[in-house]
């Protein structure tokens, strides 16, 4: 191991290693024919005591992928198939997925000696989360959400290619062979399902690139069916000031600073500093500079706020990223190999962090060779893991998006999501803390929300009743209006749990039946 190198290197090396010791059908292939696929990768890595002697680093998410769902597919999803399979949005589901896990891991530690406001102050079970509590033994009761990560934590991403969308129109320019902007859309209004009732044009992903700042769909092939889905630029911008939370995980966490990406790292030939600036900056050509200084108080005064924190962008140095990466996109326009975006999706997620084989952890000093054939095998040959899934069109491989049954659906799908956290309520129902510590009348009614809601429509706008989930709602809605033309993708909502049931199998005739019925 080599020693005192950059924090950026070192994010980045953890997350190709983890990615290098997947199995071989999580990673892109060689065709027959001598075609070679390319992948994004993203990854998430929380940095602990950063700048310290103390500073460790821990990847608790790993995903690739370069495809969505079309705009007609929604309506058959059913909360079974996921609809973004780009890299960035599976790795941020992802986290999401570790932290529910996490915080399940906190309940189910606790025994009948430590269910009193006093030992949770003192105890959490986590190396990443902790109780919303003070540092005082003045509170009787935990406010609502009753998890925060804890104040050393930092969240860092990495990303092997730029976000698509806004952030990277002068890439996409640049990769032209003509540069000159394409004519402008004829307009395709929608429904935006904004306040104002507003009908906005949504942008395709990779033209008319005279228009900068501006809200755009996924990118797709000319001849595809067009999609719904934001760009990752977009939705990357969003959550800046409605942090890295997903809609379950904010109803356990509190959306506290270190709730935000704190760093994003490009490569540095798919850095654009004025793209970036423009997409996600807070300066004068900043698209989001409006939101400057606004804050939005999420329920209890002290236990989390909403405001607009954009994240830095740290370029990776091309000599690493190449010694690192052997997936990527090709970068001469005259290079002869065939290459095409591969089909499959990988999702890794670490196990939590009070398991018996705890996530893989590194110090500051601690990188490998990337001289060597096999650097990656210099952390581990096999990482602690909790998920390990291929996933292709949003659905486990071998599945179909129509395949019947629930067996085919993705642990980050709505669905599974969804039961994931109807099983955190129920262990703070089993354990007491609700309501005898989470005396809040707010979470009595969130928790009956979460397990008895008939629908995922009707979960997601009830729970906006809710001081903390109304602060979060607004912030949603003020961001779209901020952005203008964000064009909402509807039709995944009209279904409830049921779902995840068992189909009932019809028993098969006995013999002596079907022999009755011949005659």
């Amino acid at each position: 191991m080599s020693h005192n190198p950059s924090l950026e290197r070192r994010v980045a090396s953890l997350v190709h290693a983890h990615f290098e010791a997947l199995p071989q059908r999580s990673k892109p292939t060689i065709h027959g024919n001598g075609m070679r696929e390319w992948i994004p990768l993203s990854g998430i890595v929380l940095v602990t005591n950063e700048n310290t002697p103390e500073e460790a680093l821990t990847c608790v998410a790993v995903a690739t992928g370069a495809k969505c769902l079309s705009s007609s597919q929604i309506a058959q999803c059913s909360g079974l198939v996921l609809h973004d399979s780009h890299a960035e949005i599976l790795v941020l589901r992802a986290f999401n997925h570790w932290l529910l896990e996490e915080c399940k891991s906190v309940l189910t530690a606790l025994d009948e000696t430590n269910r009193d406001v006093n030992s949770l102050l003192n105890y959490s079970g986590s190396g990443f989360i902790k109780w919303n509590l003070e540092d005082t033994n003045t509170q009787t009761s935990i406010p609502w959400p009753p998890f925060r990560i804890k104040d050393n934590i930092k969240i860092w991403m990495y990303c092997s290619c730029a976000p698509c969308g806004d952030a990277s129109m002068e890439l996409c320019m640049a990769a032209q062979e003509d540069a000159t902007p394409w004519e402008l859309p004829v307009p395709e209004l929608r429904n935006t399902g904004n306040p104002d009732g507003q009908q906005q044009v949504l942008l395709n992903g990779r033209a008319h690139f005279s228009i900068l700042g501006a809200v755009r769909r996924k990118p797709s092939r000319a001849d595809a069916e067009s999609t719904l889905s934001k760009s990752c630029s977009d939705k990357l911008a969003l959550k800046q000031v409605a942090s890295i939370l997903s809609f379950p995980t904010s109803l356990l966490l509190a959306p506290t600073p270190n709730a935000y990406i704190s760093n994003i790292i490009l490569p540095e030939e798919e850095l654009s500093r004025t793209g970036c600036e423009r997409s996600f900056g807070n300066g004068e050509s900043g698209r989001m500079r409006p939101l400057n200084g606004r804050v939005w108080e999420a329920g209890q005064k002290g236990h989390g706020e909403f405001e607009f924190r954009p994240f830095k962008i740290t370029p990776l140095p091309m000599e690493d990223f190449e010694r690192m990466w052997k997936y990527g996109k090709p970068t001469s326009k005259s290079s002869e190999q065939k290459v095409k975006t591969g089909n499959a999706s990988a999702v890794w997620t670490a196990p939590p962090s009070n398991s018996t084989r705890p996530p893989f952890t590194t110090k500051w000093n601690d990188t490998p060779n990337f001289l060597e054939l096999e650097w990656h095998k210099a952390y581990f040959k096999t990482p602690p893991t909790n998920l390990n899934e291929t996933l292709i069109n949003g659905v486990k491989q071998g599945y179909r998006l129509n395949s019947p049954g629930f067996k085919k659906a993705s642990a980050l799908s709505r669905a599974r999501m969804w039961a994931l956290l109807s099983d955190i309520f129920k262990l703070l129902n089993v354990y007491s803390l609700i309501p005898q510590l989470l005396n809040d009348s707010e979470a009595s009614s969130l928790s009956q929300i979460v397990l008895s809601a008939p629908s995922y429509d009707f979960l997601k706008s009830q729970t906006v009743t809710s001081k903390y989930s109304e602060a979060r709602a607004q912030v949603l809605r003020d961001v779209r209006l901020v952005l203008k033309n964000w064009i909402r993708n509807c039709g995944d909502d009209a279904w409830d749990l049921t779902v995840l049931d068992a189909p009932v199998k019809e028993r098969r005739p006995s013999c002596r039946l079907r022999e009755e019925f011949r005659q």
